[in-house]
């Protein structure tokens, strides 16, 4: 698949369909194409989202957990992701939590889907089931009579296929795993739950619960965290999990180095922000305020411009 096209490479016959998103992350994941490239979209706009759909980005994170939006919101979000960007970009909803209607909504609106604070067994096998339709897939998802229009919409990716088998191999599902229980767990899910195509470990949350600095999920050098992070990359490498994560490659958050460095291992990589772009006017007006200050106020390596000492 070309990658010049971004993800519309993996778009499904219809826009109005989730993309093959499963396979995307698989090829990444064998390195066939780069890993996915994405923002994560923390406000909540529809506007915003379609500002940055045309930049093409792989892939966006709708953060229904932590923004206030509604259902339909959040379902328009993902649609101008989608049709503005004409395929090129794959919207992901974190959900709220785990309950059934939120993984149908964000699934029906045609997203793949992230869900938080994974750490049992029996918490990942109602993820997927409710994700996926029919018992012989272990699904309890509802199927839509009327988001795709039949004969219109409806054009499975291979022939033959009945849409909503069709569909359980489309949109992807990424856990995260954000506390030492998930860590503990962790193999006895990938091992149980075969339908599981992406794990994301969520720092911040794991050292928020392991009672350690936040230090806004860049991790840290203390001997538990570096034990449990490296227990959860034994687990993913021995399941041959395709892992997700955040990695910048600008100052404050990273460098072009340990850019490249964290995403040898990632198939899936959240690499700007709109909460971080639009945080960043602030520096902007503290530039433009210094512009401007009277010349009396002006310091050049620590020196007042009029010679005295500041």
């Amino acid at each position: 698949m070309a990658s010049s096209q971004g993800m519309a490479a993996y778009a499904a016959p219809s826009l109005f369909q989730p993309h093959l998103t499963r396979q995307a992350i698989r090829d990444a994941h064998k390195k066939k194409i780069p890993p996915l490239l994405g923002y994560y979209g923390g406000i909540g706009s529809t506007k915003i989202t379609r500002w940055l759909a045309p930049l093409g980005f792989d892939v966006v994170w709708v953060d229904w957990e932590h923004s206030s939006m509604n259902v339909e919101t959040m379902t328009t979000i993902v649609h101008e992701a989608i049709f503005m960007s004409q395929g090129r970009t794959i919207p992901f909803v974190r959900v709220p939590g785990h309950d059934h209607a939120s993984i149908g909504w964000a699934l029906d609106a045609g997203a793949s889907i992230i869900v938080p604070q994974v750490e049992t067994v029996e918490e990942a096998k109602h993820v997927v089931s409710a994700a996926k339709f029919g018992s012989k897939a272990k699904g309890t998802r509802s199927a839509p009579p009327f988001r795709l229009m039949r004969g219109v919409t409806d054009t499975t990716f291979e022939p033959g296929r009945d849409i909503y088998e069709a569909m359980n191999h489309q949109a992807a599902i990424m856990i995260q795993i954000e506390s030492r229980a998930g860590i503990d767990n962790l193999d006895a899910i990938l091992t149980e739950v075969p339908d599981i195509d992406i794990v994301w470990l969520g720092s911040l949350d794991c050292r928020v619960e392991m009672g350690l600095p936040s230090n806004m999920g860049q991790g840290g050098d203390e001997p538990e965290w570096l034990a449990y992070r490296q227990k959860f990359f034994d687990i993913i490498d021995k399941h041959d999990m395709p892992y997700g994560g955040f990695a910048f490659s600008t100052p404050p958050f990273g460098t072009p180095e340990s850019f490249k460095k964290a995403t040898e291992r990632m198939s899936f990589t959240i690499m700007a922000a709109d909460t971080v772009a639009l945080a960043s006017m602030g520096e902007s007006l503290k530039h433009g305020r210094e512009l401007v200050a009277p010349t009396s106020d002006k310091k050049v390596n620590g020196q007042a411009v009029n010679g005295e000492k500041s």
